[in-house]
């Protein structure tokens, strides 16, 4: 007897939705906006699809945290001064959160597709880190655009690759390093092995030369992770007394070698330099009175905030704003939630981020299939953590899908229902 079509169709979703991610993830510093827009849509309508057929089950702990961020965005949205715009805003946050219940459906009982899709978004990585790399031999014209004359860095020359910002760039190659990475260590086949190499040496090639300070912190925050887990794994049969000295000594060695690369590269020191410059940096100076005007409009609205989204954030914003300094957002993740959801959503923003923390520690504890998966889940969660405390270009989807994409991850291994790898 033929099949019914639906019951084909039912079976053929996951691999549909495993095509539609791989696509999504390879084309996030490719694609246009629209095309982003057809890929994020394409994604919620899988993901219904996908829940229709599938019996509930438990909610996890992850799961009930994104849950209640998704409960303050929509009572901020309600009770915002700009509902519309903020309306907007949670509808884009709603369309985002769709990807990643696509994401952990999908790793939860497929979880081959999570080297399928981490190879998608490396090769979209590859080639905006040789586009970016390209940059620094060719005409350096539209480089320049990004050199602050009024800087203690000025003259610096940054590359952005193919989205137009170095620290877009920057931000976009933060989770593909560390997922670069484990790619490196659990696949199999010489040409594997050389495709994600070249992955990760051009993907900190190109973040070295963005000199985005808060991404180069933010790959020093994913370094350290790394070391110290895999030390912890590597040093388990040690006497106790080296096993927990020796993750230490290594930290200090790369401490130490950070500090020579510092003092002895011209440029890197600059760079770092403009940090502790205070106001007499430029872009210091301009965050400084952006955190400023975000630490009022708290002050204005600290339990509900102004609702999700930039489009609120850039009708109210100019309310308490000093004179010449616009922005765009708070530039800084913690201060974003807040003014976003007050202080109830920076609660949930910070459980979502230690249960992640809980839940990848414990993963890579017991060892399996989504051990390595979860070392640089934790590695992504800690290098966007730091960069986001002075910018939030987290929140653009180049940067936060592939956030998402680890939170996934996490979520999908700690579920009792995950499926043994097929």
């Amino acid at each position: 007897m033929a099949q019914a079509p639906g019951g084909l169709l039912s079976k053929q979703l996951p691999l549909i939705a495993g095509v539609v991610l791989c696509a999504l993830m390879a084309g996030l510093p490719l694609v246009t906006r629209s095309g982003f827009s057809l890929l994020i849509a394409a994604c919620g309508l899988l993901w219904l699809l996908l829940a229709l057929r599938t019996p509930p089950g438990q909610v996890g702990s992850i799961n009930r945290w994104i849950l209640g961020i998704m409960a303050l965005a929509l009572l901020a949205t309600g009770f915002s001064p700009v509902p519309s715009a903020a309306l907007h805003g949670l509808v884009k946050l709603l369309s985002y959160l769709g990807v990643y219940a696509l994401m952990r459906e999908l790793l939860a009982t497929a979880p081959i597709w999570w080297d399928r899709i981490v190879a998608a978004l490396l090769t979209g990585e590859l080639v905006t880190s040789v586009v970016g790399l390209r940059q620094l031999f060719g005409d350096t014209t539209e480089l320049a655009r990004w050199a602050d004359p009024n800087s203690v860095a000025d003259g610096t020359i940054r590359i952005y690759g193919t989205l137009d910002n170095p620290n877009l760039l920057a931000g976009f190659l933060l989770p593909a390093i560390p997922l670069a990475l484990v790619a490196l260590l659990r696949w199999q086949g010489l040409a594997r092995k050389a495709f994600a190499a070249a992955a990760l040496v051009l993907g900190i090639a190109a973040v070295v030369f963005t000199y985005s300070r808060g991404a180069w912190m933010g790959l020093v925050a994913e370094a350290a992770v790394v070391v110290v887990l895999l030390a912890a794994r590597q040093t388990r049969q040690w006497p106790p007394f080296w096993r927990r000295v020796f993750p230490l000594l290594l930290l200090a060695f790369g401490g130490a070698l950070l500090v020579v690369l510092v003092t002895q590269v011209e440029p890197l020191r600059v760079r770092v330099l403009s940090l502790v410059a205070g106001r007499q940096d430029s872009s210091n100076n301009f965050r400084i009175n952006v955190w400023m005007a975000a630490l009022d409009m708290i002050q204005a609205r600290p339990w509900l905030g102004i609702g999700p989204g930039n489009d609120a954030f850039n009708q109210i914003y100019p309310l308490f704003a000093q004179p010449r300094f616009n922005a765009l957002s708070a530039y800084s993740i913690p201060l974003e939630l807040t003014v976003e959801a007050g202080v109830p959503g920076l609660l949930a923003g910070i459980g979502l981020v230690l249960t992640c923390v809980r839940t990848g520690l414990r993963q890579w504890g017991n060892g399996g299939f989504f051990a390595l998966p979860a070392l640089a889940a934790l590695a992504v969660i800690a290098g966007l953590g730091v960069q986001g405390l002075t910018d939030t270009i987290f929140f653009r989807p180049e940067v936060q899908l592939s956030g998402w994409f680890c939170v996934a991850t996490l979520a999908a291994a700690a579920s009792p229902t995950t499926a043994p790898r097929g």
